[in-house]
């Protein structure tokens, strides 16, 4: 869940332009950053706990002319996040920055006690220096001894490596974290996303798994586990440099609302237009099984309702921690479907290759293209988001319920369950979502006078039934996460198990409903809370007027369109609150502690 780049060139600037590579990574860890570089004389290492504007900071003071560096931006796992365990960390002849976690540093830690190797950190990744210390003293071959180091390291990794005796070539390695190679006119790259070198290209080629790279400022040549060379085709980069900047937005997270709009209609109009996926056959499969986690499993639970109440199928959604071993029983007439924004997310790649050793029909829904997810997918599902730099998702999320949207849609039809007047209704409300997600953002003052009424509170619950449950999960997680508020998230009808003794006097309780079948049953759970002295919050549709101060202390009405996009115009509402809320109580919103957007380890 690190950030790495490694930059090599003709020129003397890596160091500046490494740390600004480094700054679009920011959102992968801030726990500490730091960087190697080689000064012409000898290389350097300058380490700061914190977030890259501290790293910076200490650069300032000193003369940072150097043709060759590799930088590190770190979400903590092994050791807290101090300068001794930030990276790059050198051993004898080799300084590494390394994305992941290697899963027998301890035996390797050990071993290479017993060879007289002493450590200065708590990190794996400073016995992953030492062992490749030691490959390369009894190889002398740099390329081999990084292949005989992953040949005895377990875990999760991506590594830029420079040795002291060939300080202005890096190499790179990977396996399971991401890693791209990046062409530019003065010196070329080795880094975790696209997203840090698009100021210098927009030109790179993606590092599979199990290849060995060779990076000097004039040549990349890639290799394969013996060694042989491998041919590499250049990729054009679809996304530009100006994506990654805030462009007159406070926070990026608000940038990314206002995004939504374009992002869903898009998606929509694709899937009328220019459908590529099409050819997914529902009627080969007698279960569907959706995996992901986080925000992108909230995403799925709207896709179960979806794809189960009007396609018709059995649907379980699994977090994709507990997927493998929970003994589902994956068979060939198993459709799996992972969601993920990055494609990288280390629990969801575990589960997609088990289902496909099972022979499952693996689909991907996925924002990166080319990420190691949409690789190794049967049939991969591109959101076409771009790129999202706040760690809270919104646009993220929405795109991925918009895909789960077309799909049940799909479903109807080739089962034959879509009429032609419903399949006209659905059209009509999505080629004409985007002027009512906008109508959605422009309610601010509503937002903010919530948040105005929430955000000296400790605790808060949502509450809704059927579709507006998984939505009410999103919208808690949101809060939560860029708030730091206790929020939890009910099903309306379980609240009087057990947790209603939690609603006291002004415990704010936001409730969701847009469903017309259950709207009054939510009704009588929100009177139940209201009577306990909750501060009701009540999030519902047009249709069903606009006084509901019988039980309700603020309402946001919502325009009503059908269940396909629905839960779209509810979340867009909710992440207002959340943002309104953060930002009331001074919170650091686009980078919120202890988070990072890309989970790389499992």
């Amino acid at each position: 869940m690190c950030g790495i780049i490694g930059y090599t060139t003709r020129k003397d600037n890596s160091v500046e332009v490494a740390v600004n590579g480094l700054k679009n990574l920011e959102y992968r860890g801030y726990d500490s950053s730091g960087i190697a570089f080689f000064d012409g004389e000898k290389i350097d290492i300058v380490k700061a706990k914190g977030k890259i504007a501290n790293l910076d900071d200490k650069l300032a003071s000193q003369d940072t002319k150097a043709c060759c560096a590799i930088a590190h931006t770190r979400w903590a796992t092994h050791g807290e996040p101090n300068e001794a365990n930030a990276h790059p960390h050198n051993v004898g002849k080799v300084t590494l920055v390394h994305n992941g976690i290697i899963e027998n540093y301890a035996v390797l830690k050990e071993d290479l006690k017993a060879k007289g190797y002493s450590f200065n950190s708590d990190t794996d990744t400073e016995v992953a220096a030492a062992y490749l210390d030691y490959c390369y003293s009894q190889t002398g071959d740099k390329l081999q001894a990084l292949v005989d180091a992953c040949d005895s390291i377990r875990g999760s990794y991506a590594f830029d490596v420079i040795y002291e005796d060939e300080p202005t070539t890096i190499y790179a390695t990977r396996k399971d974290s991401p890693l791209v190679v990046g062409y530019a006119h003065d010196g070329n790259f080795a880094a975790s996303d696209i997203s840090a070198i698009l100021d210098y290209t927009n030109k790179y080629s993606l590092i599979n798994e199990g290849e060995f790279v060779k990076i000097t400022k004039d040549i990349v040549t890639f290799y394969d586990k013996d060694l042989n060379k491998i041919e590499k085709k250049s990729e054009t980069a679809t996304w530009d440099a100006n994506q990654y900047q805030k462009n007159g937005y406070d926070h990026f997270m608000l940038k990314e609302i206002y995004e939504q709009p374009k992002v869903i209609n898009d998606i929509f109009e694709r899937y009328y237009t220019d459908c590529s996926y099409k050819d997914i056959d529902f009627s080969k499969f007698d279960k569907i099984h959706i995996v992901a986690c986080g925000s992108a499993m909230h995403a799925s639970l709207v896709g179960k309702y979806l794809l189960q109440t009007y396609g018709k199928i059995p649907v379980m959604v699994e977090i994709a921690s507990e997927y493998r071993y929970s003994e589902e029983l994956i068979t060939p007439s198993t459709l799996l479907i992972v969601v993920s924004q990055s494609g990288e997310t280390a629990d969801t790649l575990a589960a997609l290759r088990l289902a496909k050793e099972k022979g499952a029909y693996v689909v991907g829904i996925v924002n990166a293209v080319g990420s190691t997810i949409a690789r190794e997918v049967d049939k991969c599902i591109y959101t076409y988001a771009g790129p999202e730099i706040a760690v809270a998702t919104t646009k993220g999320y929405t795109s991925q319920v918009a895909i789960f949207s077309t799909l049940a849609l799909m479903a109807m039809e080739e089962k034959g369950y879509l009429t032609q007047e419903t399949a006209k209704e659905i059209k009509e409300d999505m080629l004409s979502i985007e002027p009512k997600i906008n109508d959605v953002i422009a309610n601010r003052e509503k937002y903010l006078d919530i948040a105005n009424d929430i955000y000296n509170h400790n605790d808060l619950f949502f509450l809704g039934r059927g579709i507006d449950s998984s939505v009410c999960m999103e919208g808690s997680l949101k809060l939560k996460e860029i708030s730091y508020m206790h929020s939890e998230s009910y099903s309306a009808g379980e609240l009087k198990h057990g947790t209603i003794s939690l609603i006291d006097k002004g415990t704010p309780v936001i409730s969701i409903a847009t469903d017309e079948k259950l709207f009054e049953k939510t009704v009588s759970n929100i009177k139940e809370t209201k009577a306990r002295g909750s501060y009701s919050i009540f999030v519902t549709t047009e249709n069903h007027g606009d006084d509901h101060s019988e039980f309700a202390d603020k309402t946001i009405i919502l325009p009503k369109t059908t269940d396909f996009t629905e839960p779209i115009l509810t979340v867009v509402a909710l992440q207002l609150v959340a943002y309104e809320t953060a930002k009331l109580r001074g919170c650091d919103i686009d980078k919120p502690r202890n988070l990072a957007k890309s989970v790389t380890v499992e």
